[in-house]
């Protein structure tokens, strides 16, 4: 910034501008304005938009020396490459506490508050937060699980110490993030059954599978979320690399092993946090579905990446799937095409394992694989079978007391 536009910035009150020709030199302007006002963020949303001063465009001093304004580990942190971004817009937001209060999310405005309440000194958390490209020692353990449709799953679990401050952040934040209504799993006091009630007795039943569901809520969107909640960029973005990892690959280097990240960060399957992280980003996408499916007169439910919907008007299921298709890639997911299947009320019409047909239970196959293995057991069902045993009475007490008694009358244990 000038002299002149220092001055036009104290005297005539013109806000400041940053001066983009280095960054964008294709665009026929080279200074953007910097918007002071604390207006909203976005037009319609509560959040606003407060700017850190200190990383404001800066005239040069008519006389004397520049003022410190911030610390050097401080400097070092906040521009440093766990920090970045390309979003100017974002990279100097202050927390809106008005926000966070108003829905319930604790107040950290900086990121040693954040320490503080995970029982950490600020070196301690910004060793844990921090993106490196050569990882000497990963605070996650990779392990691949096989699908039941083939190939593997990879997991990755956090190491002890990151497990416990992730499951601290689930309770003080990860779940007071708002949720659909919608949304059944991974939630207190829903389950597969409340996936599946909603659905009984429909002439069909519609099923979809969100394709690579927690790889695409990676670790940009978190942050991008805990922002739009009120919080400021560098605890954003702290949280966020606290509560994502990327998949790695170990690397021979002259100074020993390494593990270099081979995709972005992401909501990884074996965190704490993950689920409810997984719910709350699926937030407008389960309120558009709803309002579809309202609209259209059919139920609506999500359990994690599965989608059902349910009606009494078979004709619409073409216009149903076109318009779905639509809602979810608008939203930034994808749809498994392979695994998108209609039940009509002539067939049995499964929803997350449940059947809906007429009553929520398992389905006839399962309940004779049942009989079988208590016949097998000669009435002594092992903790496995008691398990499956257990499931089936807390969805359908009946089925599982008929299952219990037998022939000859006497109730199992």
């Amino acid at each position: 910034m000038s002299l002149w536009d220092w001055i036009k910035q104290k005297l005539l009150g013109i806000p400041p501008q940053r001066d983009t020709s280095r960054l964008e030199p294709d665009r026929e302007g080279v200074s953007e304005k910097v918007d002071v006002s604390g207006a909203p963020l976005k037009p319609s949303h509560r959040r606003r938009a407060l700017r850190d001063r200190r990383l404001l465009p800066k005239a040069r001093a008519p006389v004397g020396k520049r003022p410190q304004v911030m610390s050097l580990a401080e400097a070092e942190r906040l521009f440093s490459a766990s920090q970045r971004s390309r979003n100017r817009r974002q990279r100097d937001l202050l927390a809106d506490p008005e926000q966070l209060q108003r829905l319930g999310l604790p107040l950290w405005s900086r990121e040693d508050q954040v320490a503080a309440a995970l029982g950490l000194t600020l070196p301690q958390l910004w060793h844990f937060a921090m993106h490196r490209q050569g990882e000497a020692h990963p605070h996650y353990v990779a392990f691949a699980v096989p699908k039941r449709s083939g190939g593997d799953r990879i997991i990755l679990a956090p190491k002890r110490r990151l497990k416990a401050m992730q499951r601290k952040l689930l309770q003080m934040l990860a779940e007071k993030l708002p949720v659909s209504q919608a949304a059944h799993g991974f939630r207190s006091g829903h389950s597969t059954l409340t996936n599946a009630l909603p659905h009984l007795k429909q002439k069909v039943v519609l099923r979809f599978d969100l394709k690579d569901f927690f790889p695409s809520c990676n670790w940009a969107r978190v942050r991008g979320l805990l922002i739009a909640y009120g919080y400021s960029f560098p605890v954003a973005t702290t949280l966020a690399l606290l509560m994502t990892e990327a998949e790695r690959q170990p690397v021979e280097t002259p100074d020993g092993l390494v593990f270099v990240p081979v995709r972005t960060r992401y909501c990884v399957q074996g965190a704490p946090t993950s689920p409810a992280l997984a719910n709350a980003l699926t937030l407008k996408l389960d309120r558009r579905l709803l309002g579809l499916a309202r609209k259209l007169g059919w139920q609506y439910t999500r359990y994690a990446d599965d989608l059902t919907f349910s009606g009494q008007t078979p004709e619409q299921v073409g216009l149903l799937k076109k318009a779905v298709e639509g809602i979810v890639e608008s939203e930034g997911f994808a749809l498994n095409g392979a695994k998108t299947k209609v039940m009509r009320s002539g067939r049995c019409q499964s929803v997350t394992g449940v059947v809906v047909n007429q009553v929520a239970g398992l389905s006839r196959q399962e309940r004779r694989r049942l009989r079988a293995a208590l016949h097998q057991a000669g009435g002594q069902p092992d903790a496995q079978l008691s398990g499956k045993l257990a499931y089936l009475q807390g969805l359908n007490r009946g089925q599982a007391e008929r299952l219990r008694r037998p022939r000859g009358g006497q109730v199992l244990d």
